[in-house]
Parts: C-alpha cells; structure tokens; sequence
C-alpha cells in the first residue's frame, strides 16, 4: 500500500442524491421538492449536482420530470448541473434542458449493460459516439460513466483488459473524464488501487474518478484507497441514498457527509461546508419518510472539527507517517 503521506490537499465531491439516490427509492419526490433540495445544496458550496437522468420514464419513473427541474433549478455561477444519458434522444433532451455536462453510462459486462440500458455494449459504444458528436456541436461536456467496473452481480469479476479497451474507446470519442463505478458494491481496497493502477499504467494522463458504494460496508475504506494513488474525484449521496434498480444486491451509495466529515477529519479540504451537508441529509429523510444510512445524520459532528471545517494536523501527519 502506498504510505498516507501521499494523499492529495483537496478533493472534489460530485452529488448524486437527487439522480442516482433518489432512483432507487418507492417514494417519489415532486418536482418542487427535487428543486427545493438542490437548491439547498447549493448553499453548501458543492461545485457538482448530478441533477437527473433522461432515461425513458417507463423503466425509472422516478426521473421522469429530469426536464422540468432543470427548467426551474437555482443556477449558481461555477457550479456544473450535470445529467445522465444512456443514448442520443436522451442527450438532445439534456442539451434542451442546458445541463452543463452529460455522463453517457454503459457497464463492462454484457449482461448488466442488458439490465441496465437493453443494449449490447457495442451498441452503447455507439450510441456514446453519437452522442459524443452531438455534444461536441453544442459545446457542452461528455463525460463517461462505467458500471461494474470492480465486478458484476451475473458475471462476476471483470477483465481490466475489458474496461481498458471501452476506455480507449471513449477517450478517442473525446470523453473528459472516465468514472469507475462500484455499481454494487462489490470492490476492496487492493482491488481498487489494482484497476486505478492499471488504468494508470495505460492512460496516464485521463481524469478519473471513483464512484463507490457501500452496499457490503467497504464504501470509505475504497475512498481512502483510491486516494492512495492519486484519485481526488468522487461520486457521492446525501445520507448514503440510491443504488442501482436493475442489478440485485445494489443499495447504496457513499455517504456525502460521512464522506467529507471522514475526509476533513484527515485535514483534507473538500470546499464543502458540513453543517448544511447534514442539514440538507436530514431534508431527505425527512422527504423519504424513513432513516436514511448515513452515520454523522446520527452521531453528529466531532466537537473537535470546527463548523466541519478540515483540522489543520496535516504537516504533524506527514511527520509522523515520515517518521
């Protein structure tokens, strides 16, 4: 393992509550408390909203007013309102609705990009191509998107050759920035630092980042990893809401104030204030009717980080793991 001196200064955390948490939830949120909740986490200082996807409402009725929250949200200067798309109608519906960036999702197995999008992966490499061109023609970011990338719920492990080649692929299509999702929480610290290493290895100059989740309890301890070699984008949750409705065995994103409560803790800046993270995560629970998994919604802030701002122990850190 690589030693914790070389963990970054900053991090950049992108929240997907309103999008890939609320997906999976039985209750669905109106459109006017969608915008009421991200226009709330604007005030925290976050700098990503994944806002919503624009999937056909048949399959996630949940998203299904993605178009009208756009339309109404409060925009704040510097702040990316991203959207998924699995295909070209849904970017041209993103591109209407002025997302400043579309994540074009596809997994690196067969049978749970079958689950998820009812395409083959070739299909979704070219329906990711079309949509690339489109974007390029209205100047707006493609970014990509990999699910299962440290293992699928029907196939099991997955090649890193495999999500090498998709990749290559999306790179030359211009994408971004590449995310590895952790779909179902299926990925291990040594298994995380082995696929960013070989990615690395291959692609070294590629934006990445981690989305992790915490379905069987190493969400954090998969963050720290990837910290480990250099990661410092992540995806996260409002109190650890969402998953993936088209895969068993898939609750459960990281935390975003466990995340950054975690992170500030090690001295490590995220730009975000906590207090309002917790208070827009108990603004869900309360919207979704039942305790949400988050752990600081719980047990609070630590008396020792003021107003959750990072502590200031990072150079007695370095000194101690230098020692």
């Amino acid at each position: 393992m690589i030693p914790l001196t070389n963990l970054p200064n900053t991090v950049s955390i992108r929240e997907v509550g309103p999008r890939d948490g609320l997906q999976n939830e039985d209750r669905m949120l109106t459109t006017a408390q969608k915008i009421a909740l991200i226009n709330a986490l604007n005030d925290t200082g976050i700098k990503q909203i994944e806002v919503g996807s624009f999937v056909h409402p048949r399959f996630v009725p949940q998203m299904a007013d993605t178009a009208e929250v756009f339309a109404q949200i409060e925009r704040r200067p510097g702040v990316i309102y991203s959207a998924i798309a699995p295909n070209l109608k849904g970017a041209q519906r993103a591109i209407a609705a002025r997302a400043d960036a579309v994540q074009v999702f596809l997994s690196t197995s067969e049978s749970h990009n079958q689950s998820n999008v009812k395409m083959s992966i070739a299909d979704s490499l070219s329906a990711a191509a079309d949509i690339a061109h489109t974007l390029k023609e209205s100047a707006i970011s493609f970014e990509a998107v990999l699910s299962v990338v440290f293992g699928c719920p029907f196939e099991g492990d997955v090649p890193l050759e495999r999500v090498l080649l998709i990749i290559e692929r999306l790179l030359a299509m211009g994408a971004e920035q590449i995310t590895l999702g952790d779909t179902t929480g299926m990925a291990h610290p040594r298994l995380v630092q082995a696929i960013i290493l070989g990615i690395r290895e291959r692609f070294p100059q590629v934006p990445l980042r981690l989305h992790p989740h915490s379905a069987r309890g190493a969400g954090l301890a998969n963050v720290l990893a990837a910290l480990e070699v250099g990661v410092d984008r992540f995806d996260a949750s409002l109190g650890g809401i969402g998953g993936c409705p088209f895969a068993p065995g898939a609750p459960g994103n990281i935390c975003t104030e466990d995340a950054v409560h975690m992170l500030h803790e090690m001295g490590i800046d995220t730009g975000l204030n906590l207090p309002k993270l917790v208070e827009c995560a108990r603004r869900v629970e309360e919207l979704l009717g039942h305790e949400v998994p988050g752990q600081v919604i719980k047990a609070g802030i630590c008396g020792h980080i003021p107003n959750g701002e990072p502590r200031p122990w990072r150079a007695a850190a370095k000194a101690l793991y230098a020692s």
